[in-house]
């Protein structure tokens, strides 16, 4: 009776270890990883300094650094799947060169292509919402004792989490929260996603669950939405939909923390800095290692259900959300232009996704 009360309490013993995981992989600690009844020592590189190579290296044969297939791209290397490198020969200036410098190259060895255990350590740093590169070794009988006190996960987990976690958020608190030259609003947090992050639907005036409503979904953008940077079309796009949904009837926005499509502040930031250096904004995401777009927006939908609405009128330029939220199981009646302004410093980032992901934003481009 106890160890059921306790599981009550505690949750779901899967979730547990993925937390826990992601948040020691976060911290810059390893992790083990059992894949196919074997153990792997797994850390992200972006944190490794020379003191935790050394000891890494000392554990044993068959280090290996991982390499995202974007990644892989990058450095000039066609391949269809993540890869790996051997760790013997690498210091950590060359490991961090390998993950996130636009002039790397592969020196002396070719990757091979990464297996099972190797690309499921890839997606647990990538969800840690760190670089997606990861430093995985074996860990045969010898090092097991010393590794027990280490955060322990599996690859049932992982699949665990991505399938039911992170698709089923929960209303944590809500308060009416007016705003100005809006009116009345209710905030409602919700907690879920990757990370099992606060998400927020902001319900604006009054409108009518079971009734089509205006929503948009809403990717947060430090920069754009609080700073009013130009370099992006983020923060015309906040402002224009809810001035749209409180003179239209209302609606609910969902402000989703998915800063720089699902990579991250730290990430968004570096790819920045490429942006600045000429590359466009999804040529940047790829030489730090990241698929065109990270997002998921499957627990996005299960929000609105859980608001009362079924059908949507979605205010997006990005053809990715309405058929996201159509295979989760709304019904989107609709979809309307997000409007935005040109500026000399966002044109190039406008064009890109205009020409990559294939967002309506043509009218837009005035420069």
């Amino acid at each position: 009776m106890g160890d059921k009360s306790l599981t009550r309490l505690l949750g779901d013993p899967r979730e547990i270890a993925m937390e826990r995981a992601l948040a020691e992989i976060r911290s810059g600690r390893p992790v083990v990883l059992n894949f196919a009844e074997a153990d792997y020592l797994v850390m992200s590189p972006e944190t490794v300094d020379e003191a935790a190579l050394t000891a890494i290296l000392q554990i044993g044969g068959g280090a290996q650094l991982v390499l995202s297939q974007p990644r892989l791209h990058s450095l000039g290397i066609k391949s269809l799947e993540p890869g790996v490198i051997p760790l013997d020969d690498l210091d950590v200036a060359a490991i961090i060169e390998l993950i996130s410098h636009a002039d790397a190259y592969v020196n002396g060895h070719a990757p091979r292509p990464a297996g099972g255990a190797a690309t499921t350590a890839l997606e647990l740093v990538r969800l840690a919402y760190l670089l997606p590169a990861a430093i995985i070794v074996p860990l045969g009988k010898a090092n097991a004792a010393a590794a027990q006190h280490l955060v322990r996960v599996d690859e049932l987990s992982l699949n665990y989490y991505q399938d039911q976690v992170r698709a089923s958020p929960r209303i944590v608190s809500r308060a009416p929260v007016p705003l100005d030259e809006i009116g009345d609003t209710e905030f409602v947090v919700f907690r879920g996603g990757e990370g099992m992050r606060d998400q927020v639907a902001v319900v604006i005036g009054k409108p009518q669950p079971g009734e089509p409503v205006y929503a948009r979904l809403h990717s947060a953008c430090l920069t754009g939405d609080l700073f009013a940077s130009l370099k992006c079309d983020c923060g015309d796009q906040l402002r224009g939909t809810v001035k749209f949904m409180a003179e239209n009837g209302g609606g609910v926005l969902l402000y989703l923390d998915q800063e720089g499509r699902g990579n991250g502040i730290a990430n968004k930031i570096r790819a920045y800095r490429l942006q600045h250096a000429g590359y466009n904004t999804f040529d940047a995401d790829g030489i730090l290692g990241f698929d065109r777009d990270q997002r998921h927006f499957d627990f996005a939908a299960d929000m609105l259900k859980q608001l009362g609405f079924s059908s949507v009128k979605l205010l997006t330029n990005n053809p990715l959300k309405v058929t996201s939220l159509e295979e989760a199981g709304l019904d989107v009646v609709s979809s309307h232009r997000a409007k935005a302004r040109s500026t000399l410093q966002n044109v190039g980032y406008l064009a890109a996704k205009r020409d990559h992901a294939g967002h309506l934003i043509e009218e837009d481009l005035k420069y």
